[in-house]
């Protein structure tokens, strides 16, 4: 078991390692797609552990919790591994036609594990301060990533995304210093005892607030995501895929795990804040993208948008909503993902991402239509697909707590998405092409199966919705429950 839990961070690195010395583009290729398919039967692994025996940890070096480094799994830790590692393979083998020679000869390759090495640290850091770690190393990878090419768009919003993520680590540190002062540990289950038992509860809203702050500038919630629009639509079609289905989801992880696990003591305040700002994150995403005719700019509104559906789970607090939350963050995760994938596609066929310049891909592509339709009609929650079932499990949570307004924002956001993505049809798909482009021949394996295996997976979490729901209950009731967190931690041994 302590393999497993130090295999996803372990695996990429040494991959990433490996990458720097091999020489060729072939090994480098062979080596990144092997180091991905083993992050990725690693991470299964542990979810099938996590599954039958509950939550694991283990602690690095001699030191017992919590004053060692600790490594820690439970159900949610363990699914957002899993379909994070699932990402990253499937972005792999999309990149194999879509990444130029330069950017692999600069690194590309060993960047990307970087990256999912520090997705998959957050993911299983026990305390903060190593949540802190893992927040940097992913800081600076996706930051090389974004600029790589040094082209003036690149530039631009990569200088805007450090910028502001840079803001979020000093409103993080800061964080982990007062709770220290506080509590006079990092750990998280130890804090999740001593934070309960706070004879001054009032004044762990600081440490929280920050938090809040420093969680939203990484999810790109409401008021503070003006990084993302100008960042994720200008690299490779490839490394924005990555970042919507990844980077925006740690942040929404952060939040989750701090606010059901540690901010627990005055919900009336903090989760209705949350409230406030799940309903304005929904709308004022939509809104930026209903005004876009850029296949990415309209995605990247989107991420913004679906962040506030996460974060209306959580604000609820509840069985319900937190299940109907992480079936969501899973579901947004494979559908976003899969719509930067389509973008691309369409990009390359007919050469521009422009909705006004693409058309007549309905007859000319019908192949990459439904790749296209399978995750536009989940994102907008159409059924059967994956995210019908997640908004109805919200919004049926949050009218249990009589939660209207927040109940028909989420519906009227729906509805919004719904429009965006009827638009990017009747423009991309539906309408007459303004020029007939030159026939470009048939599009590769390596773009057609990680699209189509997306858009499968889609398809399958809404078939299955009942087990799925059922995970996500399950999961939800650990959240609402710290006690087998707390144990599996405190009682874990080198």
């Amino acid at each position: 078991m302590s393999l497993l839990l130090v295999a996803p961070i372990v695996i990429p690195l040494a991959t990433a390692a490996l990458g720097l010395v091999v020489r060729g583009p072939r090994a480098h290729l062979g080596l990144s797609l092997v180091g991905g398919a083993a992050l990725l039967a690693s991470t299964l692994a542990l979810l099938g552990q996590v599954l039958r025996g509950g939550t694991r940890a283990t602690q690095l070096g001699t030191w017992p919790a919590p004053f060692g480094i600790t490594l820690v799994a439970d159900l949610l830790a363990a699914v957002m591994l899993a379909v994070s590692s699932l990402i990253g393979l499937v972005i792999l083998v999309y990149s194999v036609e879509t990444i130029d020679a330069e950017r692999r000869a600069h690194g590309y390759y060993p960047l990307l594990h970087v990256l999912l090495m520090g997705v998959c640290g957050a993911f299983l850091a026990g305390d903060l301060f190593n949540l802190y770690v893992w927040f940097e190393v992913m800081l600076i990878a996706s930051f090389v990533l974004l600029s790589l090419g040094g082209e003036r768009a690149q530039l631009e919003g990569s200088v805007k995304y450090v910028t502001l993520n840079l803001l979020a680590s000093l409103m993080f540190l800061s964080a982990v210093g007062l709770l220290y002062g506080l509590a006079g540990t990092l750990n998280m289950a130890d804090l999740a005892v001593k934070l309960r038992e706070a004879p001054r509860p009032g004044l762990l809203l600081a440490p929280g607030m920050l938090l809040l702050g420093a969680f939203g500038i990484k999810a790109a919630a409401f008021p503070v995501f003006s990084w993302l629009p100008p960042a994720y639509h200008t690299p490779p079609i490839a490394v924005s895929a990555l970042f919507s289905g990844l980077l925006t989801k740690v942040g929404v992880y952060a939040l989750l795990r701090a606010f059901t696990l540690l901010f627990v003591q005055d919900v009336g305040f903090t989760h209705g804040l949350l409230a406030w700002v799940a309903g304005l994150t929904m709308l004022t995403g939509v809104l930026g993208a209903a005004a876009q005719m850029e296949f990415r700019r309209l995605l990247a509104f989107h991420i913004i948008s679906q962040i506030g559906y996460m974060l209306m789970g959580l604000a609820l607090l509840s069985a319900g909503g937190l299940a109907g939350a992480v079936l969501y963050v899973v579901h947004n995760i494979l559908a976003k993902t899969n719509l930067f994938l389509v973008s691309g596609m369409a990009a390359r066929v007919s050469g521009t991402y422009d909705l006004k310049a693409l058309g007549g891909l309905y007859r000319s592509r019908p192949l990459l239509s439904v790749l296209f339709l399978v995750p536009a009609f989940a994102l907008a929650g159409m059924p059967p697909l994956s995210g019908f079932f997640a908004k109805l499990t919200l919004v049926r949570a949050g009218l249990e707590q009589e939660r209207y307004v927040l109940v028909g924002t989420a519906v009227t956001v729906s509805l919004l998405t719904l429009f965006s993505m009827t638009k990017v049809w009747s423009e991309a798909f539906w309408k007459e092409p303004p020029e007939q482009p030159a026939p470009s021949g048939r599009l590769p394996l390596s773009l057609v199966v990680p699209s189509a295996t997306l858009a499968l997976l889609t398809c399958l979490l809404g078939l299955f919705a009942d087990e799925a729901l059922a995970v996500g209950t399950r999961l939800a009731e650990e959240l609402l429950s710290h006690q087998a967190y707390v144990a599996a931690v405190m009682g874990a041994r080198p």
